[in-house]
């Protein structure tokens, strides 16, 4: 996948940043002095957007140019190089999705009238995208129908690295679609799953609850579905480490986190909880059988093997 040079449309360029002019830079009696264009660097940047930059080029002529009147150098030679969204357009990426299945509340067993149906799952793009100069988008969205999908490359590495909503992704018992090759992906899971497990979940749950701490300080009220899921995350993770196996459905839990949920249980009864949990999170890690890293060959022969079904128009 190319990775293009990242613009933030909000962003100010700093001084010394090397633009091109979008207009022509012209003299006071008219006379054009550099055509659209031209190269120039910034020696003065505004406080914000609403005023100019000023821009110095090779002939010390300066000008006061706009923000929408300027590009950045490099991102104007990549022109659409590297542009998934040409890519997006040639081709129904959402009629490549190879699994969809669901996640979240309704697959954990925790669902209520309000809940959404989250979709997740993976897409394999036709091989002409895949080695064209525009390249294909890491994960496609529909807002509108909850639906989220990882291209498939994106997706081993990222249960490789221990992520927990595609390691759910693999487990979850809610499967509405997969080919023969998602159907092999499936059956292969275990080889994701490894010791850096309690590494990536512990990480996301500390990192999740400082900001929750902030929360109570300065609101005086955290969101106790966050809390929830992150209570679930704990538990799931060191069941991981014991078993070898993700745990979707919370089931023997299931009352103590719909009660989290419902801001039935004090924070401080929470945290007490969290803390132990993570006591025994450490434990676990103690006594797992799971090897330290997961099986790279094995995801590796996967994605091989599927980059060479795409060369084929149906679907593997």
């Amino acid at each position: 996948m190319t990775e293009r040079v990242h613009q933030n449309p909000n962003l100010i360029f700093s001084e010394g940043t090397q633009v091109v002019s979008l207009r022509d830079v012209v003299s006071q009696n008219g006379r054009t002095l550099h055509p659209r264009g031209a190269v120039g660097v910034i020696v003065r940047s505004p406080g914000d957007l609403d005023h100019s930059y000023r821009v110095r080029f090779p002939d010390g002529v300066d000008e006061s140019l706009r923000r929408d009147e300027v590009v950045m150098l490099a991102h104007f030679k990549e022109g659409e190089i590297g542009d998934v969204q040409i890519a997006a357009t040639r081709s129904n990426l959402y009629d490549r999705v190879i699994l969809r299945c669901v996640i979240g509340s309704r697959a954990y067993g925790l669902d209520d009238d309000q809940s959404d149906t989250d979709y997740r799952g993976i897409f394999l793009p036709p091989t002409e995208l895949q080695w064209s100069l525009y390249g294909v988008p890491e994960q496609i969205e529909c807002y509108e129908t909850q639906e989220h999908y990882w291209e498939l490359q994106r997706f081993l590495v990222l249960a490789l690295k221990a992520n927990p909503n595609v390691l759910e992704c693999l487990y979850t018992p809610l499967v509405e679609k997969r080919t023969p090759l998602a159907d092999e992906l499936l059956q292969m899971r275990s080889v994701f799953l490894s010791r850096l497990v309690y590494q990536t979940y512990n990480g996301y749950v500390l990192s999740q609850f400082k900001k929750m701490q902030s929360d109570l300080r300065n609101q005086g009220a955290v969101k106790w579905k966050h809390v929830m899921h992150l209570i679930r995350l704990l538990i799931s993770g060191i069941s991981v480490l014991q078993h070898g196996f993700v745990p979707v459905r919370v089931e023997d839990h299931r009352d103590q986190l719909l009660a989290i949920k419902r801001g039935q249980v004090p924070w401080e009864e929470t945290e007490k909880w969290r803390l132990s949990l993570h006591t025994e999170f450490d434990r676990a890690l103690s006594g797992s059988k799971l090897p330290e890293r997961p099986n790279y060959e094995q995801a590796n022969s996967l994605l091989v093997k599927a980059r060479r079904a795409a060369l084929s128009e149906e679907l593997p």
